[in-house]
Order: structure tokens, then C-alpha cells, then sequence
């Protein structure tokens, strides 16, 4: 039989948005290696018939060493294993899996999920890790990438020229997020982020425009889920001891939320393609989002929802304020063609066949 390694910098990146991946594998008798920190997901996935490396990775560490070692040890791992093909997905197992892989001539296929805040910001640590990808992706079967905006990062860069794909993203599974029946008419309107909680993700923006609209229209809700990736407690208990957010935590099946809530805002500041976004649009849900790559391609303007300016409170206030002045049949169309362009464009069966294809040699 042959062995599949996957490399993952956190559980819920393979089980949220890769399962269909794994058990089309598991499908077709691969031996299924995970590598990754332990989470609650990594059972599931070990009853499935995978099997489970736990390799513990600073997401946001800037260690040489640490960064050395796990080069070392994604070595160790794959010359135990003999793999005979890596998947790669996010930037440390992108880069280090990479480098352990080609080292050892063994094929991989990366997936680019984002550039990072350290790439997207520039500077020193964006030319760092550049030349980093460099090495690493010299002998790359394949570079998958989300969005335009990230592949023309590589091709300006000339790293692994003639091996880039675009994919819609993770893509989703219609069956797991189906169209959810719209909540009724009455007298709340509902929104709500959905993702860590950090800068990057725009909660800032979402809290000040919560804010403003709450005084202005007191019939409105606004839900935060997700964990914290920087230290926003303290500031979220103060928003919800004024009654302007309610949070709920980290959510395990986010369709629970999706039902009754009205319109879903992500005010990111990058992403590779947003997972977040493609599910509630599946479920039914009209979007506010930011106009950048990863989250641009799930909106078409004024016919499933807005797009608002970058880092812009004032935008994402206006942009909330024209949903809320629609009326109730209006906003529901939005929502109906959420779906139907997920259905179209972002079924996640295309992604599977697409890496299966590659997989196989196509």
C-alpha cells in the first residue's frame, strides 16, 4: 500500500477543512500519516485509520533553533516512513516539511493557506522567509494556491515557476454546511464574526463598528466565536458587560450559530481564501467582508453581500448600515445567492479530486 505523510501546524487545519481529503485517501488505500500538534481532532481522525505523529510547532516563533530541529525531526520522520508523496499545508510545514522532503527526494505538494503577517507586512522577516521558500520549493511536485493575489507573490519572486495551481480555497463540504433555513422575521438582526481573535482578523474594526451601531440601532446583535490568539480578554469583557458583543468561546459546530444569526462579518486583513466566509455562505448567509484576496472571490457586491475598506471602521459602519436599511425579502435573496455561489465555484469535491489527480500523477 502506499503512505501519504500530511503535515499540519494545528489539528482543526486537517479535520475542518481536509477530512474529505483523508478519507478519499483512506478510500483509495493509502496509509494515512498525520503530523501535527495533539488536539481534540486528532482522535477522530486516528479512528478513521489514520495514523498520528505528535510534533509539537511554535506557530509564531521565531527561533532558529527550534525551527532547526523540526527540519530534524520532519527528517527523522519521513526517512522512518518513506512516504511516497508529503502534503504540506501553512508556512512552517510548507517550508521546513519542504526542505526535509527534498533533502530525502521525496515528492511533496504544498498548499499556500496565506502569506502571514510576517510576509504580507515586508520588511526584513518578509525577505527571510522568501529566500526560505526558495529552498524549500526547488523540488516541489506542486504549489497550490487560493487566491491570485498570493500565487503572483511567488511568480514575482521566481520561486518554483511552472509548478503553481490555483484551487478554490479548501473549498466546502455542501453536506456538512447545507442551506440553513433563514431566521424569521422579527424584531433582532444578528451578526457575527467568526475567527481567532486577533488584530489581523480585523476585530478591532468589528468591535468599533459594534459599538456605533448598538447605540444607533439598539435592535441589533453582535456574536464573536473563536479563541483567542492575542490578549483580548480583558478588552472582550468589557464590551459584553456593556452589552454591546455577546461571546460564545470557541464553537465546535458553527452551524449552530449560523441558524439564527442574519449576516456574517469578517473584516480580515489577509487571508489565503477564507474558510470562514465559504461555510456561511454554504449555510445561507449574506457577507461583509473586506476587499482583499481570500475574501473578495466569495462576494459578488450587492448580490450575496459588501465589500468594505481595509482597516476602515467608517467602511465597515457603512457597509452594515446598507444591509440593515434592505428589506427582510432583500436580505434573504442575498442569502439564496450565498449558496449558489458556493455550489458553483466552491465545492470542496473539486479540491479533492484536484489533489488526487496530482497525487496520482496527473
Amino acid at each position: 500500500m502506499k503512505k501519504v505523510l500530511i503535515l499540519v501546524n494545528h489539528d482543526v487545519v486537517i479535520y475542518n477543512f481536509r477530512l474529505e481529503l483523508v478519507e478519499r485517501l483512506l478510500e483509495e488505500n493509502y496509509y494515512v500519516y498525520i503530523s501535527s500538534p495533539y488536539g481534540e481532532r486528532i482522535d477522530d481522525l486516528k479512528e478513521l485509520g489514520c495514523k498520528f505523529i505528535e510534533t509539537p510547532i511554535s506557530r509564531h516563533g521565531t527561533s532558529i533553533k527550534e525551527d532547526f530541529n523540526l527540519i530534524l525531526k520532519y527528517r527523522e520522520m519521513m526517512k522512518w516512513i518513506r512516504p511516497d508523496i508529503v502534503l504540506t499545508f501553512t508556512i512552517k510545514p510548507n517550508i521546513y516539511g519542504g526542505m526535509a522532503a527534498s533533502s530525502l527526494d521525496i515528492p511533496f505538494i504544498a498548499n499556500i493557506t496565506g502569506l502571514g503577517t510576517a510576509v504580507e507586512n515586508g520588511g526584513i522577516m518578509q525577505k527571510v522567509t522568501t529566500q526560505l521558500y526558495r529552498i524549500a520549493f526547488q523540488k516541489v511536485k506542486c504549489v497550490f494556491f487560493q487566491n491570485e493575489e498570493n500565487k503572483q507573490f511567488f511568480i514575482d519572486r521566481n520561486i518554483a515557476m511552472g509548478k503553481h495551481q490555483l484551487i478554490p480555497g479548501s473549498g466546502v463540504n455542501l453536506e456538512r454546511f447545507p442551506l440553513l433555513e433563514y431566521p424569521k422575521e422579527d424584531d433582532i438582526i444578528r451578526f457575527v464574526f467568526i475567527s481567532r481573535i486577533m488584530k489581523e482578523k480585523g476585530i478591532d474594526q468589528y468591535l468599533e463598528a459594534a459599538e456605533y451601531i448598538k447605540d444607533k440601532y439598539p435592535y441589533t446583535e453582535f456574536h464573536i466565536c473563536g479563541f483567542y490568539e492575542e490578549n483580548y480578554e480583558d478588552i472582550l469583557k468589557d464590551y459584553m458587560r456593556r452589552n454591546i458583543v455577546i461571546y460564545h468561546g470557541m464553537v465546535k459546530n458553527i452551524t449552530e450559530i449560523l441558524k439564527y444569526t442574519h449576516c456574517t462579518i469578517l473584516p480580515s486583513y489577509h487571508e489565503g481564501m477564507s474558510n470562514v466566509l465559504l461555510e456561511s455562505a454554504a449555510c445561507g448567509r449574506p457577507i461583509i467582508t473586506t476587499d482583499i484576496s481570500g475574501c473578495r472571490e466569495v462576494v459578488d457586491i450587492g448580490e450575496n453581500g459588501f465589500l468594505v475598506k481595509l482597516k476602515n471602521t467608517k467602511s465597515l459602519i457603512d457597509g452594515i448600515e446598507t444591509f440593515l436599511n434592505l428589506t427582510y425579502d432583500q436580505i434573504l435573496n442575498l442569502g439564496l445567492k450565498s449558496r449558489k455561489k458556493v455550489e458553483k465555484k466552491f465545492n470542496r469535491d473539486i479540491v479533492v479530486q484536484t489533489y488526487i489527480n496530482k497525487i496520482n500523477g496527473g
